[in-house]
Order: C-alpha cells, then sequence, then structure tokens
C-alpha cells in the first residue's frame, strides 16, 4: 500500500453527507474545482461518511446534484470512478485498520489507556491547567502495565507520537504558519471500538490519493500540525510521498461579521436555488467570497474564473455573504442569457405555480416568447417571473390590496378607468402601438392627468401589481376581452 505516483495538482472536496448543503462548503467546493481546472489538474470528490448516526443516502444524493447544479464536475469520485477508490470512506474500513497498524509496529502510534478523569487528575497534581487535554502519559507504558489495563477491562484508544518539533508550513493563502514543539499533544487516530476517526482518515484518504493541495475552511487550521505530523509518519511507512501544500480559506460570515450558521437560512444552498438563481451567477457570487478577478469587476463565467484564478490570491480576511449583492449579480447574468435559454429556464417555476404546462401549450409559448424580453430585464431571479408574469396565464387577476390601496381608491381612479376602458373597447387594431396611442389620447390628453397618474390605475387593473412588464404590450398580449373584463372588475371595486 503505497501513495500513487502523480503528476500535476491534485485537489480535493470531501464533505459529510448530514442535512443541507452550506453557502460555505460550495464555496470550498468552487475554489477546489477552480484551482484544479487553472493549473490543469484533477478535481476529487470524495465523501466523509464514517459517523452513521448523522450521515444519510439522501444527503448523499443531495450533495452530488447540487455540485453538478454549480456546473463542479469532478474527475474521480462517486458515479465517475477513478484509480483511487472506493471515493467514500464507509468502503474503505480495510484500509484505515491496515495503515493504523503499520503506524503501531512502527512506533508512530501507540495504545493510550488513560481516561479523561485520570488525565485530569494529573494534570492538577502538577500545577496545571486540566483544559490542556492529554498529557502524552501513556508514551511510555510497559507491557506489563499494558496488561495490567486489559485485565481491568479496558481496551486502549491509539494515539499518534507528535514529534518534539516546531511544525511549519507556508499556508498557500495565508502565508507561513508556525506550531510551537508541544504545544499539540499526541492524538487519537482510531477509538477504542476500532472505529478510525477523521483527523486520521482524511490525511490518510489524501496521502493514498495523490492530493497535492488540500484547499479547506480556516476553522480547520489548528488540526494541520496534527495532518503534518501524521503525514511524516505515513511517509516513514511507505503510505506517503510527503505532506500536500495546504491553504486555509476565509470564513463566510453573515449579519454582524458573525461565522455565517447553519440556522442562518441564507446559508442554505437550496435557498437560493429554489428563488431561482442561476448556477452561473450563484457560483459568479461564490467566487467573490475571498477572491476577486479585478478590481474594478464583478461580473464574470466560470470559464473566465478558470482562466484568472490563482489561489494565492485568495484574501485570509473573512468574507460577509451579502444577498444584494449576490441577487445585482444573478440579475446581470440573467440579462445575459439568450432570450430562448431564458424562456427554458422560466417554465419550470410557471408550471410549479400552476400557470403554465410543461411543456407550455402553443398560446402560453406564444405570450411567453413575446414577453420573455421585456420580463427579462425586470427580473432579479427566475421565480419573480411567478409574480411578474402571471396575470398573463389566468382568466381572472387577483389584485394585491396594497397595489389597490394606492392606485384604485376614489373618484380619479374611477375616472380612469371608465376613460381607459372606453378607449380599448373601440379600437379597431388591437396593437401595442394603437394601444399606446388610445390610452395617452384618453387619459392624458383627454383627462389631462400625467402619466404615472393616468396609467398606474390601469396597470393594478389588468396586472394586480403596482410592478409589471411593459403597460400596452402587455394589454396586446392579455386580448381585448380580458382586458375590458379586468377594468370593470377593478372599477365595480373602486370604493364611492
Amino acid at each position: 500500500m503505497t501513495s500513487p505516483s502523480t503528476t500535476g495538482v491534485r485537489t480535493r472536496f470531501c464533505p459529510s453527507p448530514t442535512g443541507m448543503v452550506h453557502v460555505g462548503l460550495l464555496r470550498t467546493a468552487l475554489f477546489n474545482w477552480a484551482h484544479a481546472r487553472h493549473t490543469g489538474g484533477t478535481f476529487v470528490f470524495r465523501i466523509e461518511d464514517t459517523d452513521a448516526s448523522r450521515d444519510s443516502e439522501e444527503s448523499y444524493r443531495h450533495l452530488l446534484d447540487s455540485l453538478r447544479w454549480l456546473g463542479l464536475e469532478w474527475d474521480e469520485g462517486p458515479e465517475v470512478g477513478g484509480p483511487h477508490g472506493p471515493y467514500r470512506q464507509s468502503q474503505r474500513h480495510e484500509v484505515y485498520r491496515e495503515v493504523a497498524q503499520k503506524l503501531l509496529a512502527a512506533g508512530h502510534a501507540y495504545e493510550s489507556f488513560s481516561t479523561n478523569e485520570e488525565v485530569e487528575v494529573r494534570r492538577r497534581a502538577a500545577g496545571q491547567d486540566p483544559k490542556l487535554g492529554y498529557d502524552n502519559a501513556d508514551r511510555f507504558l510497559t507491557d506489563a502495565q499494558k496488561a495490567a489495563f486489559r485485565a481491568e477491562g479496558r481496551e486502549p484508544v491509539l494515539r499518534l507520537r507528535m514529534p518534539e518539533a516546531d511544525l511549519a508550513w507556508t499556508d498557500l493563502v495565508r502565508g507561513e504558519i508556525r506550531f510551537a514543539a508541544g504545544s499539540v499533544p499526541d492524538f487519537v487516530v482510531v477509538r477504542a471500538n476500532g472505529v478510525p476517526l477523521y483527523p486520521f482518515v482524511n490525511p490518510v484518504d489524501d496521502a493514498l490519493m495523490g492530493i497535492t493541495d488540500v484547499l479547506r475552511g480556516e476553522d480547520l487550521l489548528p488540526s494541520t500540525p496534527r495532518q503534518l505530523a501524521l503525514y511524516a509518519a505515513l511517509a516513514d511507512i511507505g503510505v506517503a510521498s510527503g505532506a500536500p501544500r495546504f491553504g486555509h480559506l476565509p470564513y463566510v460570515t453573515g449579519e454582524g461579521n458573525k461565522k455565517l450558521s447553519k440556522r442562518d437560512p441564507q446559508s442554505n444552498v437550496d435557498v437560493h436555488r429554489a428563488r431561482g438563481f442561476l448556477p452561473e451567477g450563484f457560483a459568479n457570487y461564490l467566487a467573490l467570497l475571498g477572491w476577486s478577478i479585478a478590481e474594478d469587476r464583478d461580473v464574470f463565467s466560470m470559464a473566465e474564473m478558470v482562466e484568472a484564478f490563482d489561489v494565492t490570491r485568495v484574501s485570509a480576511n473573512p468574507a460577509r455573504f451579502d444577498l444584494k449583492k449576490a441577487e445585482a449579480i444573478n440579475a446581470s447574468h440573467l440579462r445575459a442569457l439568450p432570450v430562448e435559454d431564458f424562456t427554458a429556464r422560466v417554465v419550470p417555476f410557471l408550471a410549479r405555480a400552476g400557470l403554465v404546462g410543461e411543456p407550455p401549450s402553443a398560446e402560453q409559448q406564444r405570450v411567453l416568447d413575446a414577453i420573455a424580453p421585456l420580463a427579462q430585464e425586470r427580473m432579479i431571479v427566475l421565480s419573480d417571473a411567478v409574480g411578474l408574469l402571471g396575470f398573463l396565464f389566468v382568466d381572472d387577476v387577483e389584485i394585491d390590496p396594497a397595489a389597490a390601496a394606492k392606485q384604485l381608491a376614489g373618484p380619479e381612479a374611477a375616472e380612469v378607468l371608465d376613460a381607459a376602458a372606453a378607449a380599448l373597447r373601440e379600437l379597431p387594431a388591437w396593437t401595442t402601438a394603437d394601444i399606446e396611442a388610445a390610452l395617452k389620447e384618453a387619459l392624458v390628453e383627454g383627462l389631462g392627468r400625467k402619466p404615472r397618474q393616468a396609467f398606474g390605475p390601469v396597470r393594478v387593473a389588468v396586472s394586480g401589481r403596482t410592478v409589471s412588464p411593459p403597460l400596452y404590450e402587455s394589454i396586446e398580449l392579455l386580448g381585448r376581452e380580458r382586458t375590458l373584463a379586468r377594468l370593470a372588475a377593478a372599477r365595480a371595486a373602486v370604493p364611492g
């Protein structure tokens, strides 16, 4: 069992399948993917599913789907395969057992019988803070002492023997980092029941899969000295060929610059996906959480990100998740879509709301094709289409109460609606241009109203909202019958 000989950069993304996909997690995947693609390397996707009590098959499937939605295709991993599988930790227990036995035989790991209570007593007796944790005392147990513990019914954990030297590395994001000798105690690699722990299996898998560059969250930085010590031991027994390069990515923060908690709805990628963020817009924004393509530029494609991505230019400072900025970037990508692509992406949202079929009928498609270029300029996320365009696909419109209170109250609104209905009822040609001319003549010139006062009541009557696609085009698409019916219904609802 030796580390594979590899050439080029090999990055990995190795989440645990436990619940929702966090924004920060997907940002980590994106940076690993971009680093691999920029360098012409390999992106490995691995599943850390050794915690049977928390992991679920549903979450595993959801992880795969989330990566594919964002466009982060992996070169090795689940459903793709590769030379270093299996790529799920739950299927690699024999690998870990064999490596642990080799470490034990070589003296890099040792059996430890101390309980937490015993460690605390020893610390206090030595006048030390019990919070310092394990004191490395079991390094020196004799065979007779071990036998005595076993006779009591104790089962040992396996601990890695930390080196008596400083542990340092040059972080790809943070530069030189050093931990003083003795500051990190010997740590458990295998529980007494034989179950290997994450700080052990993670580096073992990285070594056996030839991972060269580990980009991960800064919350994991304190564990890096342990990983470096383990890599040195793995190299000694022929499992690793050396330590990878580490880069610790900045926290993603929320309101108040606190780390974005899993309880914060904005941390859940599914929330943004359900609203209709485009994958290319969301990926663009995630890339800005710690990196920038240029000082004066925020909007770019994933191909442009790959071309420009330099991991040493990732900021070490926390990156705040700003929903307004994410929406603005998504809106830019949405407006840049070819109109046919935009229309196709809107359909599932309209269909889920019961407004169109999937696929739409010929008449629904005709309306969609006509309104799409106008709606595209007014939307931020795809779900906006439901509120913005819904009125075009129903017989009777539901008027928003706030819109009615603003535009459909009092004799002036009644006058506008009466004049609009009269002008449109006798219109010979039902075209956008003729509708515009007739309404302007009747309401602006005829009633002497300012455009905002003239057209506000009409817009709310036909669309149900104060914001809609361009009014005259909308009225043409609605047709004469539905337009007049809505004007009449709104007029009947005007008080007084």
